[in-house]
């Protein structure tokens, strides 16, 4: 009789943890679920949710390189959890498999981008590069116009200060403005590919 107590026991601790779940969606590790993936590439509003319920994923997509800004996309992903992740990274992500479905956003509201983000470690970073004369937000692939020639002059002075930062990364020099707000648009001009910048908020 103690022998099955000992069995019965044991399977039911292999049990509960095959069960264990993770995260506040409480989803078990390798999980697939329904994603979607907002038009707002990179802004402050740029959510990820999971479906049906449109709940917050509270995790990063990884692997998703198709990506385009612009449009909306359902995307099928696994829930990755890592006991022992990275330093400084988290231990919940999920890994993009496939697209379900790609929908062009027709609107026309703006939306804001942060131009300065801070790394732990690593601090402040200006998130702004330059090809010939384009601006970009995202290297060789989200570009950043401009509405009017002062939003042109500004993003000319922050990209010469992120330059200087650059230069001076040995002596930790720091951007001089500790955030830059940019409020865009899709460029219907370059739709997917850019940006196009209304007007930049600079905060001291």
């Amino acid at each position: 009789m103690k022998k099955l107590t000992v069995l019965f026991l044991a399977i039911s601790f292999l049990s509960c943890k095959k069960e264990e779940v993770y995260g506040p969606l409480k989803l078990k590790n390798g999980q697939e679920v329904e994603l979607l993936v907002d038009h707002r590439y990179g802004a402050d509003q740029d959510l990820l949710l999971k479906l049906p319920e449109k709940e917050l994923a509270g995790s990063a997509l990884a692997g998703f390189d198709q990506r385009e800004a612009g449009y909306t996309y359902r995307v099928k992903a696994k829930f990755h959890h890592d006991d022992n992740p990275p330093q400084d990274a988290s231990s919940d992500s999920f890994i993009f498999t496939k697209i379900v479905s790609k929908e062009q956003y027709k609107g026309t509201e703006s939306f804001d981008i942060q131009l300065i983000t801070s790394y732990v470690p690593g601090g402040p970073v200006i998130k702004l590069s330059k090809t010939g004369n384009d601006y970009y937000f995202v290297p060789d692939k989200l570009q950043l116009t401009y509405a009017n020639s002062t939003v042109q002059a500004q993003l000319e002075e922050i990209y010469q200060n992120a330059l200087e930062v650059r230069n001076n990364w040995k002596t930790s020099q720091l951007p001089k403005w500790k955030a830059i707000k940019a409020t865009v648009t899709h460029d219907p001009q370059k739709f997917g590919k850019a940006y196009l910048v209304q007007q930049i908020q600079f905060t001291p």
